[in-house]
């Protein structure tokens, strides 16, 4: 391991295979193949036909004990992350684990709680959107103060249309005891990642949620969720799988500017020249005319700035992963913490919760009511066993 970390790739899926391209066409340079596992016999058989080489299990955990691995990526069903993330570390193996870290987070705060007793291995989970150049830059002008405090966040993303047959390509798909959930935990953790990444973690959340709404499916479709940050800031986030065209607008308005990204490839950053109070209180009657009949110079109220960088598809991903085998490495900070993960999650279970329980809960809600309520729909689902 004196320059490359050897990554075992546990489930040989679509994102697992996408892992192992980027590695053998040295897109991490950091990192090789060490091993692959996957319970499907097909999936071997496609891993043995493009990397012939490289040792194959049917069974993770032969991966931890073979030897060949220094760290392994959990592209597994969600269910699967911390129970993988906590057998890897505790065989002494680094754990890069996909998005989301779980599905409640009773469970990742018993994956978060094992790494902390295991400091001197790596745990990262893969959050690419938080290698995104845009998003970086983003959190750096909040982070800044140049916007000044947040009053409002608004997201609308709806770019991931997913017609039937998607959900019907397996029997695990779309499921409260396979998947753990719909478009919150299948399409949508990484922007509730970059939302409470960038904007702070709110104190409550109010949900309307559709089941089933425009898909033959028993989770959630479609989301509208308001949030509270307190001292009168508030979110709204809105989500959904049954739009064709699809939006992706995101705007963080501040006493002092304002950030709207379109499409995450440009953001327009607005700053104010003073506190948005203070230009309202120094306006007389002439300034209020002038702003009326759209004869006010708008540089003596604010400058903008247009954000743009070049990431191209693939960048972001290869890039956590060489940041990951480099912390291993020489210990380069991590981008995306393991135990930063249970954020997004725990958002997720709380915009659930509201739903189902039809009012305002709070982010330190009950983790067993939550997942008693959890296990109330497995149940009635028939499939698959309670958590």
């Amino acid at each position: 391991m004196a320059d490359k970390v050897r990554l075992g790739i546990i489930g040989f899926g679509a994102q697992g295979r996408v892992y192992a391209d980027f590695i053998d066409k040295d897109l991490v340079p950091n990192m090789s193949i060490g091993a692959i596992a996957d319970i499907d016999p097909t999936a071997l058989e496609r891993a043995a036909q493009a990397y012939p080489e490289v040792p194959r299990y049917e069974d993770y955990r032969e991966v931890l004990a073979s030897g060949k691995v220094d760290a392994v990526i959990t592209a597994t069903p969600h269910y699967l992350h911390p129970q993988m993330g906590i057998a890897a570390l505790d065989a002494g193996i680094h754990a890069l684990v996909e998005k989301p870290a779980g599905v409640y987070t009773a469970q990742v705060k018993e994956l978060n709680e094992f790494a902390a007793t295991k400091p001197d291995l790596t745990f990262g989970i893969m959050f690419n959107q938080r290698n995104n150049p845009l998003y970086r830059r983003i959190k750096e002008v909040v982070g800044a103060g140049e916007i000044g405090k947040i009053r409002r966040t608004n997201w609308v993303i709806t770019t991931w249309w997913r017609p039937q047959p998607y959900y019907e390509q397996s029997a695990w798909r779309a499921t409260w005891g396979g998947e753990g959930g719909g478009v919150l935990v299948n399409q949508a953790p990484h922007q509730l990642d970059l939302w409470q990444w960038i904007c702070g973690v709110p104190k409550s959340v109010h949900s309307k949620v559709a089941y089933g709404f425009r898909r033959d499916i028993a989770v959630e479709d479609e989301v509208t969720a308001v949030v509270d940050y307190g001292d009168g800031a508030t979110g709204v986030f809105v989500t959904a799988v049954h739009d064709i065209v699809g939006t992706d607008r995101f705007e963080i308005l501040g006493d002092k500017g304002k950030i709207v990204v379109d499409g995450s490839q440009t953001a327009t950053v607005t700053r104010l020249v003073k506190d948005e109070r203070e230009l309202s209180d120094e306006m007389d009657m002439e300034d209020v005319r002038k702003l009326f009949m759209g004869e006010l110079d708008p540089s003596s109220l604010y400058t903008q700035e247009v954000l743009e960088f070049d990431s191209p598809w693939g960048a972001q991903h290869a890039g956590v992963l060489e940041n990951f085998a480099a912390n291993i490495l020489d210990g380069t900070p991590l981008l995306a913490p393991g135990d930063e993960g249970i954020n997004g999650v725990r958002l997720a279970n709380a915009i659930h919760l509201s739903s189902w329980l039809g009012r305002e809960v709070p982010l330190d809600f009950d983790e067993s009511e939550y997942l008693r309520l959890l296990n109330d729909r497995i149940r009635a689902e028939g499939k698959f066993p309670e958590r």
